[in-house]
């Protein structure tokens, strides 16, 4: 969410952000709201002011004897409450109309964000790893004979309908090897903490990392209100939701491997086969909460440790920056990893790593304390895949085919899978 008062003080500046973005003339509607709600105020304010000048002079004509100063002077604090009300309830109204408004407009970029309309704009900042080349024409995961036995979309169909998929045997012991060896990684090497959570949340959760109130058709509810979470940012950057952390207590870097839930509404026809886009899968996730001047260094950071994973996974990726037409509601910049998969003949988003600066502390209310004191200030929050765990399965068994349909697995993922390298042509794990 937006500071009101940067946008008193700059709106044309804001409204050249927000036209990055491709909206024009906000400052307007939000000033007017602004205007109408302080203007509601001042009017209770010197509403109040007149009935406690009354109410002082009710007394006063009553022990003079003044009964028509007395009665004057009674019905007009009597009015004077009703006007109040009535101006405090407008007031209201159009303060939560503010919010409101506020709480749809998106993040404002960072200058660093290239301009562009698509994913197609994107810009690569660098490249880890050359695609192998294959003496037989690659499959796409789900094709690969060893793959076939142990990834069941049939089964799945029955169950839930499409995108969603039941693994099993040798396939399903890989896709959680992946796991347990991204959150070790995190844990050993890269400090975070590991954090478990639900799955479930109440709606201002949602609000708070800015899922709602724009894209609630992305996401899964529950007739008893509560929310299926789309990615453990919302759990895990809502760990401070209307906190005043301690200075010294940051930065809070936290990692959580769960099921995440989404409806993808907007990727009808896209990417129908296979496992690539599903409405239930799992992610490790990454969040980091931290002091302003942290975050642009925090974002590498994060970023390099994302890229780590593939890197130990021997898998080939490149590091794009997002333009400003492919940019996400929240953040001020993302880098989005991409991973090859050799099967589609190109580079896939594994990861996402955004910073959104002050944007969801706001919506929040998520501060900490200066060490030297003075008022507490808002902090910056990050969060980015660490990876998207079906993907990186994906991309292990497309970069690891072999020509007789099995599959030759990252030596990362061997102490995972009790020292086994090789998915068989028949599915099975094999040392």
């Amino acid at each position: 969410m937006h500071d009101i008062r940067m946008i008193r003080d700059n709106p044309a500046a804001f409204d050249a952000a927000m036209a990055r973005r491709g909206l024009s003339g906000v400052s307007d509607e939000v000033l007017a709201l602004d205007s109408e709600r302080r203007a509601k105020i001042a009017a209770a304010e010197a509403a109040l002011a007149e009935r406690n000048a009354a109410s002082k002079e009710v007394g006063r004509a009553k022990a003079q004897g003044n009964e028509a100063e007395f009665e004057r002077l009674r019905a007009l604090v009597a009015a004077k409450k009703e006007e109040i009300a009535a101006l405090e309830a407008e007031a209201k109204a159009r303060d939560e109309a503010l919010r409101d408004l506020l709480m749809t407009l998106p993040n404002i970029m960072s200058d660093a964000v290239p301009e562009g309309a698509d994913e197609a704009d994107n810009v690569e900042l660098r490249r880890n790893g050359t695609p192998r080349e294959f003496a037989f024409a690659p499959k796409e995961h789900y094709q690969i004979p060893g793959v076939m036995a142990g990834m069941d979309f049939e089964t799945a169909a029955k169950l839930s309908g499409a995108r969603f998929v039941v693994l099993k045997g040798a396939v399903a012991r890989i896709h959680r090897a992946l796991a347990q060896f991204m959150l070790d990684t995190h844990v050993d090497e890269n400090g975070l903490q590991e954090t478990w959570t639900p799955v479930l949340v109440r709606e201002e959760m949602l609000y708070g990392t800015g899922q709602l109130p724009k894209f609630g058709e992305d996401s899964y509810r529950t007739r008893e209100g509560f929310w299926l979470v789309p990615t453990a940012e919302v759990t895990l950057t809502n760990t401070v939701n209307d906190l005043i952390l301690d200075e010294a207590a940051l930065p809070r870097r936290m990692v959580a491997h769960t099921q995440c839930f989404r409806s993808e509404a907007g990727s009808a026809g896209r990417d129908t086969a296979g496992m690539l886009r599903q409405h239930q899968f799992e992610k490790v996730e990454m969040v980091s909460v931290v002091r302003p001047d942290q975050s642009e260094a925090e974002q590498e950071r994060m970023t390099a440790c994302a890229e780590g994973i593939l890197e130990k996974l021997g898998l080939p990726f490149r590091t794009v920056i997002l333009c400003s037409g492919d940019i996400g509601f929240g953040a001020v910049r993302t880098h989005d990893i991409e991973v090859w998969l050799p099967g589609q003949d190109t580079y896939r988003e594994i990861s996402s790593v955004s910073n959104c600066g002050d944007f969801q502390a706001r919506r929040m209310n998520a501060r900490f304390r200066p060490e030297g004191g003075g008022k507490p200030e808002f902090v910056h929050t990050l969060n980015g895949s660490g990876l998207a765990v079906g993907r990186a399965l994906i991309a292990v068994l497309e970069n690891g085919q072999t020509a007789d349909g099995g599959v030759d697995l990252p030596a990362a993922l061997h102490p995972y899978l009790g020292g086994r390298t090789r998915l068989s042509p028949e599915g099975v794990l094999t040392a």
